[in-house]
């Protein structure tokens, strides 16, 4: 039996369950927008008929939106990782002890996550292309300004800045990534993007490595500016605004009974006749628009977004009161917990590779996150494309209805990945095995690393999409506080309790938190249900006031 659809534009139906979208239509029977090429999927949100909505343009102007999107992601978080693999030559060069090296870098992901109340709300008010731009300007000449800060003082202020100006790669991304695409295919983009944020913060040692052997610890900070520069000139030109004052939200019924997929024939004849085709009709699917752009290629550039009742205090206060609904929570605390082991790892690799017996230069210590880029590659093709196609299967098998739970079932595997990963890290260093097999552990845990980014994200959106902006904030304000304490704590932790001990220890309390997915597969309905009238409210003032995109 299929879910209530709302029948008009301006009609919600706080009946449903928030996240519970009736995704398959097993019978051909329900008169809305379905995809193109699969027309038994449902279009999640319905798009509108305005062909400046972002869910229904070509595939040309969403993949160039979602290009700049993932460039940026590219570029910023390979500014944030310059250190990882030069710790022990920047600790000299800086003058500041790899503790505080750390402790700096734990300042820095603490930032990323509460500047965010600034930025995200920015991006909603003024335009999401406004914000990509002024971060990475000022994250250029944030990153120029690294290899002079020399002491501890000054090393802590370059990385909260960092923080502060890299912040929107946290959130914003996955917001662009939310306004361009339906609920059957997001998760696919959000494996390019868990790809892009985790690949680049592996990556970057790769090359920074070479860059100190061959040219000196100032070049790895100089040419992470030039990649930046780069990319702004490429976001100036080429990145259009995703912001769209949506009027509608989830499914919402055509005129008709029915799938509204029609047949070449009948356009014909539609045509022929001098009828005008049903919108929704004309609108079947996101790979034929309804027409074209009522903008010009200069308003489509522009800088600053559509005027809106300014509401950026509002918007940081939502993300804060949001911290109480046991699925934002969720998201944000799965998000941290694997955040912290690529924490670990990028915080104790270049000192164990770097000490006997293993006496790796930073060159080599680079080379190795190497390893770090694969499993990134196969978390992201994992938990997108598998992943989508796995949640349209559940849906059949469900009458047709999609649960974001369903989702979840696929930290199983990072739930047994992490703690074997940690064990073969940490005690595979105490006892001296052979190299590969640290770099092995390496690449298993940027492997689970990468499922946690994809899938605590998308269980997320696909909970609250339509308050989605805000949750993003409030999950990365939960993950990014858990990382600032790891990051400030791990050096004397090791130091304290070695290797063996202390990564024991780590890999058991990582099972059996990345085991609360199992609570959230039984009971996360229950929790949605008991936010579902406080969701709803908060969904039609925001539409009242113009603020849902």
């Amino acid at each position: 039996m299929a879910l209530p659809v709302a029948v008009h534009h301006d009609e919600i139906d706080e009946s449903l369950v928030p996240g519970t979208v009736h995704l398959v239509d097993l019978e051909h029977t329900m008169a809305t927008r379905h995809a193109k090429g699969q027309k038994d999927i449902v279009l999640v949100p319905t798009p509108s008929t305005d062909p400046d909505d972002p869910l229904n343009w070509t595939p040309r102007r969403k993949y160039m939106a979602l290009t700049c999107a993932l460039l940026y992601t590219w570029f910023n978080g390979m500014a944030l990782s310059v250190v990882y693999s030069v710790l022990v030559p920047l600790s000299e060069a800086l003058s500041v002890t790899e503790g505080d090296l750390n402790a700096g870098t734990g300042y820095m992901f603490l930032l990323l996550g509460w500047g965010l109340l600034f930025w995200q709300p920015l991006a909603l008010q003024y335009g999401k292309r406004l914000t990509y731009l002024v971060s990475l300007l000022a994250l250029i000449a944030v990153t120029v300004w690294g290899p002079y800060a020399r002491g501890n003082g000054q090393w802590v202020a370059n990385r909260v800045l960092t923080g502060f100006f890299a912040a929107p790669v946290e959130a914003l991304p996955e917001t662009s990534i939310a306004d361009l695409f339906f609920a059957h295919e997001r998760a696919t983009y959000m494996g390019w993007y868990a790809f892009t944020l985790a690949g680049s913060n592996f990556f970057a040692p790769v090359i920074c490595g070479f860059i100190n052997d061959g040219l000196g610890y100032g070049w790895v900070f100089y040419f992470q500016a030039i990649f930046c520069g780069a990319t702004l000139v490429f976001l100036f030109f080429f990145m259009e605004e995703t912001n769209y004052d949506r009027r509608t939200v989830g499914i919402v019924a055509g005129a008709g009974d029915g799938v509204v997929e029609t047949e070449p024939d009948s356009e014909k004849k539609k045509e022929a006749s001098g009828d005008a085709a049903d919108p929704l009709e004309r609108l079947s699917s996101p790979e034929r628009p309804p027409a074209n752009s009522a903008k010009t290629f200069l308003q489509r550039m522009s800088v600053k977004d559509r005027p809106r009742p300014f509401m950026m205090h509002y918007r940081a206060w939502q993300s804060l009161k949001l911290l109480s609904w046991p699925c934002v929570f969720y998201s944000g605390f799965s998000y941290g917990t694997y955040l912290i082991y690529f924490n670990i790892l990028n915080a104790t690799a270049s000192i164990i590779l770097g000490a006997p017996p293993y006496n790796f230069r930073p060159s080599l210590v680079g080379l190795s996150y190497i390893s770090c880029v694969i499993g990134v590659a196969v978390a992201s093709a994992f938990t997108g494309v598998f992943s989508d196609r796995f949640i349209i299967r559940l849906a059949r098998r469900n009458n047709g209805v999609s649960e974001p739970e369903h989702r979840l079932w696929l930290f199983t595997v990072s739930t047994l990945v992490i703690p074997a990963s940690l064990i073969l890290w940490g005690v595979g260093a105490a006892h001296e095995v052979h190299w590969f097999g640290l770099v092995v552990a390496m690449g298993t845990t940027a492997f689970a690393n990468t499922m946690g980014i994809t899938l605590s994200v998308s269980y997320l959106i696909d909970t609250y999409r339509d308050i989605s902006g805000d949750a993003l904030t409030t999950c990365i304000l939960i993950r990014n506080t858990m990382s600032f304490a790891i990051g400030y704590g791990i050096t004397p932790w090791l130091d304290n309790l070695g290797y063996q001990n202390c990564f024991i220890s780590v890999a058991f309390v990582g099972l059996t938190i990345c085991s609360v997915y199992l609570v959230m597969i039984k009971w996360g309905k229950t929790f949605r249900e008991r936010k579902r009238l406080s969701y709803w409210r908060e969904v039609r003032q925001r539409i009242d006031l113009g603020l849902v995109h």
